[in-house]
């Protein structure tokens, strides 16, 4: 089982916001006395807090989803609903926080800092606070959104003033075990230490802490063995150790090509920006193992080289305790320095400005799908926020939704991006709302979709003018007047007569001609009217 981890996933989720409530006020003698329903509670956050007593990720990779608490619904009464609980996830200090795509997004290297890495959902308004004085009485409430959810990744970089590198076996263990309060793993047989132990050494006045982490070996910068995992936590290390070990019976190392392969591999090794490079650190030498005859033979004849490349050589043995004092008060010389240098130096206050574009706009329209299936994506934090908000069982909230999409100026940019009326606007990624969209009518021209110097709203009209209806008055009345002189002359002609008036001709002929004097003399009465 897994005792250390420095490398972890975490599966977050935050809460969600809670409903806004529909409610009037209802009393004695006041059946209808206003809205008074109360808004829904926020969904808590999830936050990263940087804490000195943390030193693992065990406890998450043991347990890697968490989520935070949801909001209350909103009540009557203009009573709101509870927001949930904050979730503080404690890190161990150098912890550096990445997202799904390996962007950094935090590092957490002082103690107390925090991170709000999952935002909890945004509770939603109850008609109480959704009424105006032109909405006195709204019969819908807003929806609580959704709280974040998604992956982060957590990298423990150690913090420690001085990193102990050598190879494998070469005492490291030994050495942070015999001046500190550490129990690293020891035995007699060859291994290699798999997870890194910091230990707090007292050289006088000066306190430091001193790392010991994975053995390194030739391709370690490349990603070979674990040198990875050791260059990874020694990034953050003021002073570098090499270890050495003289008593070692492998053929083909020394002292000389055992350091010469740690320095090639720390060169290698890039360290994030801002950063000094590994070997521009202040660098010592210990030669361990020295309470071996042969060993302390062979410190005594490479001391002289590594003195003249510019280190300082300590010959150490951790069994007997022989030059520890000196190394230690030495490593202390040079924390002391570094913290100095360091104080000097005058810390940037962290003011995170975001501001926004001057052409940033709330939303984007985007045509896709091609000519057969076209449609209309838009993208944006408000119109996305607003659907979640909307709840479309009520037509009433309907209208609101579209009332705020007009306002932000959604269907100016659709008729903009070619979009008609009848086309489908997809609000959101994948999944997203789907609509039909019918352009909301306004009395100006911005929505006239004929082409240029024309207008479909005069050319669909038929109200005909002045001028028009005077002329086909006009010709009426021409009509009918020719019809009545048309009807004098064929009496006059004795095709037709009166009842009081002898009938002349064909008998039919005369009830035809009669019945068509009866029609006249009907028209006739009706224009006298």
């Amino acid at each position: 089982m897994a005792t250390f981890v420095d490398r972890v996933t975490l599966h977050l989720s935050a809460g969600n916001g809670g409903n806004g409530c529909v409610s009037v006020r209802r009393e004695k003698f006041k059946p209808l006395a206003g809205p008074d329903g109360g808004n829904g509670g926020d969904g808590g956050d999830i936050v990263l807090v940087a804490d000195p007593q943390v030193t693992t990720l065990l406890g998450y990779h043991r347990s890697p989803h968490r989520s935070s608490r949801n909001g209350q619904p909103g009540m009557g009464d203009m009573r709101s609903g509870i927001s949930g609980e904050t979730l503080e996830l404690p890190l161990p200090i150098g912890t550096v926080v990445y997202d799904e795509d390996g962007e950094v997004i935090a590092d957490m290297t002082e103690p107390g800092m925090r991170v709000v890495i999952a935002p909890g959902g945004q509770g939603g308004l109850g008609n109480a606070a959704l009424s105006t004085t032109k909405r006195k009485a709204p019969g819908f409430a807003l929806l609580g959104t959704e709280g974040w959810s998604g992956d982060v990744s957590l990298e423990l970089k150690t913090i420690a003033d001085v990193a102990l590198v050598g190879f494998p076996s070469a005492g490291k263990s030994s050495l942070i075990a015999a001046i500190s309060a550490a129990k690293p793993k020891i035995a007699d047989y060859p291994f290699t230490t798999l997870t890194p132990n910091l230990g707090v050494v007292e050289s006088g006045s000066t306190r430091f802490t001193v790392a010991d982490v994975p053995g390194l070996i030739e391709g370690a910068s490349e990603g070979k063995g674990l040198g990875l995992e050791f260059l990874r936590h020694v990034e953050r290390c003021e002073a570098l150790l090499h270890v050495i070990d003289c008593a070692t019976l492998d053929p083909g190392r020394d002292p000389i090509s055992d350091l010469d392969v740690i320095l090639g591999e720390l060169e290698r090794y890039p360290v994030p920006e801002g950063q000094v490079p590994l070997l521009e650190r202040p660098q010592m030498i210990a030669l361990n193992k020295v309470d071996v005859p042969e060993a302390e033979e062979l410190a005594s004849f490479v001391r002289e080289e590594l003195e003249g490349r510019g280190y300082r050589v300590f010959a150490i043995s951790t069994a007997s305790r022989k030059g520890l004092r000196e190394l230690t008060f030495a490593l202390a010389d040079v924390v002391e320095q570094a913290r100095a240098s360091r104080t000097a130096e005058p810390v940037p206050e962290r003011i995170v400005l975001r501001p926004k574009a001057v052409d940033d706009k709330p939303y984007t329209i985007r045509a896709e799908g091609g000519e057969e299936h076209r449609f209309y994506r838009i993208r944006g934090a408000k119109p996305e926020r607003w659907v979640q908000q909307t709840d479309f069982t009520n037509e009433e909230a309907i209208g609101y939704l579209a009332d705020r999409l007009a306002k932000l100026g959604v269907e100016d940019g659709l008729f903009k991006a070619g979009a008609v009326a009848g086309s489908t606007v997809v609000i959101g990624g994948d999944g997203g709302t789907v609509f039909d969209w019918e352009p909301t009518l306004t009395s100006t021209a911005e929505l006239i979709t004929s082409a240029r110097g024309t207008d479909a709203r005069i050319g669909a009209t038929s109200r005909p003018t002045r001028n028009e209806r005077r002329e086909e008055y006009f010709e009426r009345m021409d009509a009918k007047a020719a019809a009545r002189a048309e009807l004098e002359q064929e009496r006059i002609a004795g095709l037709w007569a009166d009842d009081d008036d002898t009938v002349v001709g064909d008998t039919s002929s005369d009830s035809a001609s009669a019945s068509r004097g009866g029609d006249a003399a009907g028209t006739d009465q009706e224009d006298r009217d």
